[in-house]
């Protein structure tokens, strides 16, 4: 099994060994309550003072208090509950005070949030205003020069935690010397600690919220820097430790554990200094050019962290790239985790104001400075890996070769289906139902096999389809072999015409040895066409050679409607591909019931070795996108996995329907694609289909799984 190359570190860090062994220690021998006055309490508070004065040193805090919090969040509730606690008194007194909250435009969201969240409950009335940052994510200072004498707070950041881009804190601090600023100032130093050079007593800054995590400390643990004399007003009220600044029993093993990665930082040698860090950084850029080449850097070098790199490729998504990097064990991020959940574009790149793809498919590689040249080495070596997979697995367009087994390929977006018939002994094609936002994926794929296209037809007339099939045809008009579209669903105007086996004819397209036909989609549709696709013989096209037949239907009881009208042109084996799929009916066959029994049989990872062991007859199929195969092709309990593609899944059902029911195992990353596949076969009446729930995320921890190493 492939070690993990994590690459996610400002997302959060793995825990150093030291702060483990301090953290049991501190459970184990130094268990006591720091208020305590007994022998037991008085040693939990000689290690409690010891890492604060650590800390002191560490941040360079002087006469600045040190408070430890839960983490950076809580730093932040804190200092902006103080500032306008501060300034509602002042308001009460009638002083003048500013009318602007004013915090970096990329700013993690718990900046605004916190601001808006206190000025409410509060009442003070004032208005947040965005700091817009220049292309490279800077603040802009013009802009902080004219605004800083109305603030009242200003919310920075030392660095940036999706793009890496470190702020001019000594030009903040002039603007707001030169401009007389009366502002509380706070600087978000999350991803500066171990990363920059700290000394805050010598700067304007009043308040400086860390996080222990994003420092191989474990999550939970965190603190605050309050400058001498800034307004303070404790978040937590209670017992009054931490000196009445932060009620609450303190987290002793979490200080342990941030007093020895604070050791490390001031005395020890695991920490790489800014000279390795930025070598390390050259390595995996250079391996990323040679893998990815096009990609583009969304943050300059120079002006970010050397341990973050912020990036977009053309033509690929970030969903893509995450997903190769996945598969060969490469753990990185698009953007931020706390929003990585969030189909979004980033706020930040937006904020810098870069082209729209390059903020919708960027990722993060983040690493920390205790990673060493072995680290390095290998994260190189799976970055080509992922760079070659994602060559031979087709997501590169140029990529994708000539002959691929597969003759019908699926692409599904917001419950709708597209359909690409290909026929590779012919180089030809035709596309039914294709979607805007897929027409540039799918003409890529096409120009890359150098594919004739001999049809791009809808299943229904009028628009938006009919501009996206002009579109699309537009797009591969030297390779299109019809002059016009007939009708309104995209028919060509000159086509062939073949027997059916009720007797009637049909307008066909042939491509190769394949025939497209068209019939109405159901007896009461006068605006619906459905087609079907199979091997014509001596101008007919026979029940039993009917492959596919696709239909505008959805939910299954239509499919079943459509089935009926056409009852005499298919065989029970027929592949149903509906282009509409709100309810999730990715293909069926002919021969399925009326609502499908879409219920999966589901494997437990824990049981899937005993399971296989049983079945030594059974597949498991990896349902993941080629590139992602490719990059980490699974092998669970010895058994090498297959890879079909969901989007391949109806090529496929048809050989599976005559193979015996043998038991099919699916899987993917997490369960939810071969959850999908185990259902679609379900639903068509194959009664051995399993998917692995959990995925293989869960299987590795569970069993002796891995991946192909090559």
């Amino acid at each position: 099994m492939n070690q993990d190359i994590y690459l996610d570190a400002n997302a959060t860090s793995p825990v150093l060994p030291s702060a483990i062994a301090a953290a049991a220690n501190a459970m184990a021998g130094c268990y006591g309550n720091p208020s305590s006055t007994h022998a037991t309490g008085l040693r939990a508070k000689v290690l409690l003072d010891g890492v604060r004065e650590r800390a002191r040193r560490v941040l360079g805090a002087g006469s600045g208090s040190v408070i430890f919090t839960s983490g950076a969040t809580e730093g932040i509730q804190t200092a902006v509950l103080s500032v306008l606690c501060a300034v509602r008194e002042r308001q009460a007194a009638g002083d003048t005070v500013g009318d602007l909250l004013l915090y970096g435009q990329t700013e993690h969201k718990a900046v605004p949030e916190a601001l808006a969240h206190w000025n409410r409950l509060i009442g003070t009335g004032l208005t947040l205003r965005a700091l817009p940052v220049d292309g490279e994510g800077r603040h802009r200072l013009d802009v902080l020069r004219q605004l800083a004498p109305r603030a009242a707070m200003i919310c920075t950041m030392a660095a940036n935690n999706e793009t890496g881009a470190v702020s001019d804190l000594e030009a903040i601090d002039a603007a707001l010397r030169v401009t007389a600023s009366k502002a509380l100032w706070m600087v978000d130093s999350v991803q500066a600690l171990g990363k920059l050079p700290l000394a805050l007593a010598d700067t304007r800054i009043d308040y400086a919220p860390f996080s222990g995590h994003k420092l191989y400390a474990p999550k939970g643990i965190g603190m605050l820097y309050v400058r001498e004399g800034a307004p303070y007003t404790a978040l937590m009220a209670g017992g009054g430790q931490e000196g009445g600044q932060r009620s609450g029993t303190e987290n002793m093993a979490g200080i342990a554990a941030l007093g020895a990665v604070l050791a490390e930082l001031e005395e020890g040698d695991t920490f790489a200094p800014h000279a390795r860090l930025h070598a390390f950084r050259e390595r995996l850029v250079a391996s990323l050019r040679e893998a990815l080449p096009g990609i583009v850097f969304n943050t300059p070098l120079h002006a970010s962290l050397p341990t973050t790199i912020n990036f977009s490729v053309p033509g690929l998504s970030g969903r893509d790239l995450l997903d190769v990097f996945e598969a060969a064990g490469v753990r990185v991020s698009a953007g931020s985790a706390c929003s990585a959940a969030k189909a979004a574009p980033s706020y930040v790149l937006e904020a810098m104001q870069l082209n729209e793809w390059r903020c919708a498919s960027a990722v993060r590689m983040s690493f920390g400075p205790a990673v060493d040249e072995a680290f390095i080495d290998s994260a190189c070596e799976r970055i080509a890996r992922c760079g070659q997979a994602i060559r031979t697995g087709g997501l590169a367009p140029a990529s994708l070769g000539q002959g691929s087994r597969h003759d019908l390929i699926r692409f599904g977006l917001d419950g709708a289906n597209t359909w690409l018939a290909l026929d590779a002994a012919s180089g030809s094609c035709v596309v039914i139902d294709p979607v805007a936002p897929l027409a540039e994926r799918i003409s890529s794929i096409i120009r890359s096999r150098d594919f004739r296209v001999r049809g791009i037809i809808g299943t229904s007339a009028g628009e938006p389809g009919a501009s996206v099939r002009a579109a699309l045809a537009s797009l591969l008009a030297s390779q299109v072999d019809f002059a016009e579209s007939g009708d309104a669903f995209g028919w060509p105007a000159a086509s062939d015409s073949i027997s059916l086996d009720d007797g009637t004819r049909a307008d066909a397209i042939a491509f190769g040895r394949q025939v497209l036909a068209r019939v109405p989609a159901s007896s009461g549709a006068a605006t619906g066409q459905a087609y079907l696709l199979g091997e014509g013989t001596s101008g007919r096209l026979w029940a039993d050679d009917v492959r596919y037949a696709f239909t505008g239907a959805a939910p299954s009881d239509m499919l079943h409607e459509a089935v009926q009208h056409m009852t005499a042109l298919l065989n029970r084996d027929t592949i149903l591909c509906p282009t509409s799929d709100a309810a999730g009916v990715m293909c069926t066959t002919a021969g399925a019931n009326d609502a499908g029994d879409c219920r999966a049989l589901e494997l437990a990872p824990e049981g899937l070795e005993d399971f296989l062991h049983a079945h030594p007859d059974a597949l498991v199929i990896d349902v993941r996108e080629p590139w992602e195969h490719a990059a980490g092709a699974p092998v669970l309990g010895g058994r090498a996995a297959i890879s079909v593609p969901l989007s391949r899944l109806a090529a496929e059902l048809p050989q599976w329907m005559r193979g015996g029911q043998r038991p099919l195992v699916f899987c993917c990353r997490l369960g939810t694609r071969s959850l999908r596949a185990a259902q679609c076969l379900a639903r068509a009446g194959y009664r051995n289909a399993w998917h692995l729930d959990g995925g293989l995320a869960l299987a590795e921890a569970a069993m002796g799984t891995g991946r192909d190493a090559a």
